[in-house]
């Protein structure tokens, strides 16, 4: 449960078919279209199982703030997990709605005996991430900078920046990800359509992989998502293969904006 939502972002496929590559498939990102709508004001709540453990939930949700797009996340083992492993963990990420470039990510890590604060700050003009950090165990005070492209993503709004992109099945795509040391180069594949069953309903997905080729973030696990096969493109389930084993988020339920209606998926 420990590292768990950054974990289920820095993976890759199992044994994915042969896929063919876009066109232009150097790492970059690439800008949501202009009809394109933020999920804002839902939240996505999840169950984790670990072996045959309910090991912990997990949230996510999307807001508006002003000219900005902010990303909440959470992450609290419970049961008999939480007695082997303490894991207590918020997240919030700001990112350009216009363009998906992200601005900075904040973090409070309670996971083990570690208890941290950490802040990253994208700073484009200086072209460097600049990650401050304490140990609130110690009072240490940690400062890293390390450079980065024009343009990068981060491990807490990256779902949704996937989600936005043409999910044709066989693609590749590769883009920058920051998590405040080296960027790694995340590379993408839609592996194919599947019928998921979880606790908030049954959907049609579009199974999507993803490894870190390269980067600090490199070697670190496997994953695969669901996405609803709809314009929502909701991230209805989730699985990491780590070293210590593999965990699988499932969607529990989708907390909408007072007065609108959750949507359909059958």
């Amino acid at each position: 449960m420990g590292c768990l939502l950054p974990a289920l972002l820095i993976a890759q496929t199992e044994a994915p078919k042969p896929a063919v590559s876009v066109p232009d498939n150097s790492p970059h990102i690439t800008a949501p279209s202009a009809d394109h709508k933020y999920p804002n004001g839902q939240t996505l709540v999840y169950s984790a199982d670990w072996r045959l453990f309910n090991a912990g939930t997990a949230t996510i949700r999307m807001e508006g703030a002003g000219r900005e797009q902010r990303v909440l996340a959470t992450a609290d083992a419970q049961g008999f997990v939480a007695l082997l492993y303490h894991v207590h963990d918020t997240f919030e990420a700001f990112f350009d709605p216009a363009t998906f470039c992200s601005l900075n990510i904040t973090k409070h890590s309670e996971e083990g005996f570690r208890k941290h604060d950490t802040n990253i700050v994208f700073d484009y003009a200086r072209k460097k991430s600049v990650l401050t950090e304490k140990n609130l165990k110690t009072n240490e005070n940690k400062r890293e900078e390390n450079e980065i492209p024009g343009c990068v993503s981060d491990i807490i709004s990256a779902p949704f920046y996937i989600a936005s992109l043409p999910l044709t099945q066989g693609t590749v795509l590769r883009f920058p990800l920051n998590d405040g040391g080296k960027t790694t180069v995340a590379r993408v594949t839609v592996e194919g359509r599947e019928e998921v069953k979880t606790p908030a309903g049954t959907y049609k997905t579009i199974r999507v992989g993803a490894v870190a080729d390269s980067g600090s973030l490199a070697n670190k696990g496997q994953i695969w998502i669901w996405f609803s096969d709809d314009a929502a493109r909701t991230p209805v389930q989730m699985k990491a293969r780590l070293f210590w084993g593999t965990l699988v988020l499932h969607l529990v339920k989708i907390e909408m904006p007072k007065g609108e209606p959750a949507p359909a998926h059958h």
